[in-house]
């Protein structure tokens, strides 16, 4: 199982503690004690590992240009037209906003829904609510990134940070180019992830769908 590279910091931690645990197992002669801290060593790791694991995906072979594929694993919890707080990016449009959220289970890597050029980029440090509170979306902790596309077209989406996640990872920068299903970064644990688009941009998905990064396609950008 390959471990993505934005955790390899949180899982040398963790194996650093679970060996302490054990440790401690060694040497204490109680034995409820002993198995208890061998099975939260064990237990520990084994999430640690599934959490930040980051498995190998290939974008659907027929999918068109103005495809929107999911940037996150989870399930859909919103969509519905919003108030357009972006003008400066997308113009005076009615947008639309579809939420994902991800539990503590699911894999947590995100990637580009769109390919084209990065000419939006915002962090906001904010709340910690929690991820399925559509409050989340104006409150927590937040990077913001809006792609245009070779056709002109713009999307925003955000990573969103939830009550257990502390941490948002995104390595990007400006004017750069980007690719459909490219990773960029990840939450660390239960978060959320926001998209918003052309009110006209017709949505494949429904509330209640579960995605997958890189292979669900969400939309048609309008």
């Amino acid at each position: 199982m390959k471990i993505t590279h934005y955790g390899i910091d949180v899982v040398k931690k963790v194996v650093y503690v679970t060996l302490i645990l054990d440790i401690a197992a060694f040497f204490i002669s109680i034995p409820a004690i002993k198995i208890l801290l061998l099975a939260l060593s064990f237990v520990l790791l084994v999430f640690t590992f599934y959490f930040f694991r980051d498995p190998s995906r290939e974008l659907p072979g027929n999918i068109i240009e103005d495809a929107v594929i999911s940037p996150a694993d989870g399930k859909v919890v919103l969509i519905e037209d919003v108030d357009n707080i972006y003008k400066d990016f997308f113009g005076d449009i009615k947008v639309k906003q579809l939420s994902i959220f991800l539990s503590p289970l699911n894999v947590h890597v995100n990637c580009y829904p769109v390919s084209g050029t990065l000419k939006y980029f915002n962090y906001i440090k904010g709340e910690y609510l929690v991820a399925f509170n559509h409050k989340a979306s104006d409150k927590n902790e937040r990077s913001e990134l809006g792609v245009e596309t070779g056709k002109g077209k713009k999307l925003i989406f955000k990573q969103i940070a939830g009550f257990v996640a502390r941490r948002i990872v995104c390595d990007v920068k400006l004017n750069q180019s980007v690719k459909t299903g490219e990773k960029f970064g990840m939450i660390k644990f239960g978060s959320r992830v926001d998209l918003i688009f052309d009110a006209k941009t017709e949505i494949k998905v429904k509330i209640g769908d579960k995605v997958t990064a890189g292979l669900t396609v969400l939309a048609e950008l309008a």
